[in-house]
């Protein structure tokens, strides 16, 4: 029986690695996304922490938009996953159903993630001397 799906796991471990770049890479691009919003925002981060803004708010207030993006992504992401998985698990003779915790999982990963990641540029951003960028000018 492990003969006739050999070619499935070989194509699960390519898979696997294929993901884990994808995934690896995307991290990157949403880490110079963050970098060049924070740069972009740089007189704005400094106005508002001579106003008396925390370093909380200015990072809740940088995340926020990347939140939403990626909320977007997971709902849009989530009917193209199910159905892409849904049409590959019929091709099996044994079928089984996909529950709906995996994309929650999957979801929330990465939310965390993102969080992660833009909250830490955020956070530099916040922390930085108010005068050196509003000085710049």
């Amino acid at each position: 029986m492990y003969q006739q799906y050999k070619a499935e796991d070989k194509f699960g471990d390519l898979f696997l690695n294929f993901a884990i770049l994808a995934i690896f890479i995307s991290c990157l691009g949403l880490l110079g996304l963050a970098s060049y919003s924070t740069i972009q925002r740089n007189k704005e981060i400094g106005v508002r922490k001579v106003l008396g803004a925390s370093v909380a708010g200015i990072v809740q207030l940088l995340s926020k938009d990347f939140l939403k993006l990626v909320i977007i992504a997971i709902v849009i992401a989530t009917p193209v996953a199910w159905f892409a998985m849904n049409k590959w698990l019929q091709t099996f003779a044994y079928q089984t159903t996909i529950s709906i915790w995996i994309f929650l999982a999957a979801g929330i990963l990465a939310i965390f993630v993102a969080i992660g990641i833009v909250s830490f540029q955020a956070f530099k951003a916040a922390v930085m001397n108010p005068v050196k960028s509003l000085r710049s000018e």
